[in-house]
């Protein structure tokens, strides 16, 4: 028994016998190495402001995102607008939209000011089936807030239900407000009176 309990010591100390040492050369870097990594990719001439439909945008962004941040285009209008702008130039939609040449932003500039034209979908437009023209359009910044604001007032001047609710600053899709919604600025609760003593 005491020699097997040896062995087993015996054992346990080859099991965690010494490995041999790595050469110096194997673990300090060569200056070679050093250098490459040091290297990075010369950056090439990136217009930081792009200037698309009247908007300033981040030349950095990549050309879907950047075309979200002109007010009536979201992320979904801007993947349609990629897809067409890509079929129409071959630059895809995911390279930076500063690195894009003067043709390929007039003609990006071209799909965004007329979707309907690059035979974008329907479904995507922000003016389907217009009130007073009929048809289908996508509205962007100062045509989208004009819209808006002659909609509100047709439907003020027909007194319709919606339209005396926008007038009255009330919420118009049934929501509550016997709480909520109260005239801005004013508070509303108990008051604590100052006690005198």
């Amino acid at each position: 028994m005491v020699e097997e309990q040896k062995n087993e010591k015996e054992i346990k100390t080859t099991d965690k016998a010494v490995l041999p040492k790595a050469d110096a050369a194997q673990k300090a870097p060569t200056d070679a190495t050093v250098t490459e990594k040091k290297v990075q990719k010369p950056v090439e001439n990136i217009e930081l402001i792009v200037r698309v439909a009247d908007n300033d945008l981040d030349g950095k962004a990549t050309v879907i995102r950047a075309l979200t941040k002109i007010r009536g285009i979201g992320l979904r209008m801007a993947k349609n607008i990629a897809i067409v702008f890509e079929k129409e130039t071959g630059a895809s939609g995911n390279e930076k939209l500063g690195e894009l040449k003067e043709e390929h932003v007039k003609k990006l500039e071209q799909i965004v000011l007329k979707p309907t034209d690059f035979n974008i979908p329907v479904w995507s437009l922000n003016r389907q089936n217009d009130f007073t023209t009929g048809e289908n359009t996508h509205r962007i910044m100062g045509e989208l807030e004009f819209g808006l604001r002659t909609d509100l007032q047709r439907l003020g001047e027909i007194k319709s239900y919606r339209g005396l609710r926008h007038t009255w600053k009330l919420p118009v899709r049934g929501q509550r407000n016997k709480s909520t919604h109260r005239n801005k600025g004013t508070t509303v609760g108990v008051t604590k009176k100052d006690n005198k003593k």
